[in-house]
């Protein structure tokens, strides 16, 4: 994992502290202890290489309680415009809302991550959406332990379910969850983490919540 991390002599400060936290980060163990950040993506379209990220959205979770003052959310200026995902998201290209540019997104990204696990609901998707990007500033890919909601409940799910994919508003019905801000990275981030929450109590019920337990090793991330 780290030849493909190391590529070349020199990294930003940044960049160097996060992979220095993460690989050797301790608190993975003890599941109390861990900072869980809850994240969603909107971008332009499903393309990793040629549709890019318009806003990263972001929650932590530690000790089974979201941390709604310990959130993230950055627009990004969009290089590339797709109109018909407007009507999806509602971002558009001169909106009123702030935006900085990728780099300065995926920086300010990194250094809100730290050493937290990653959640997110088809968790590969908005990671190779990022790792992709941090490629394109001779970075990543990222190497946060990464959980997936969607993985979370087949697990929990009886086998006849094991190959459906479950959409976030599938699970959002089942655990009675209300959807308020559908579609944006920040409402869609909480949605997850509400998601998140009932799935580790069902856990919890016949297991001892372990985190490794709960990790698909069976994802391709594009690095």
């Amino acid at each position: 994992m780290f030849s493909r991390i190391f590529k070349r002599k020199s990294y930003p400060k940044y960049w160097l502290d996060y992979v220095e936290k993460v690989s050797t980060c301790e608190k993975y163990y003890n599941y109390e202890s861990i900072r869980f950040v809850v994240l969603d993506t909107e971008t332009t379209g499903f393309d990793y290489e040629n549709d890019r990220m318009l806003c990263i959205g972001a929650v932590a979770i530690k000790n089974n309680k979201i941390l709604v003052t310990d959130s993230f959310e950055v627009y990004i200026k969009q290089d590339v415009f797709n109109k018909e995902t407007v009507k999806i998201h509602g971002i558009r290209k001169n909106g009123t809302e702030t935006k900085m540019s990728e780099e300065e997104a995926l920086i300010a990204f990194i250094e809100y991550l730290d050493d937290a696990v990653i959640i997110a609901h088809h968790t590969a998707f908005d990671l190779n959406m990022i790792n992709t990007a941090l490629r394109r500033i001779n970075l990543g890919p990222l190497i946060s332990k990464q959980l997936d909601t969607n993985y979370i409940y087949k697990k929990l799910s009886p086998k006849n379910r094991h190959n459906k994919v479950f959409s976030l508003d599938n699970l959002c019905n089942e655990y009675g969850v209300t959807m308020h801000d559908r579609h944006t990275a920040s409402g869609d981030a909480l949605l997850t983490a509400l998601v998140f929450l009932k799935l580790t109590n069902q856990y919890k019920k016949n297991n001892a919540l372990n985190i490794f337990d709960l990790v698909n090793t069976n994802y391709n991330l594009n690095k």
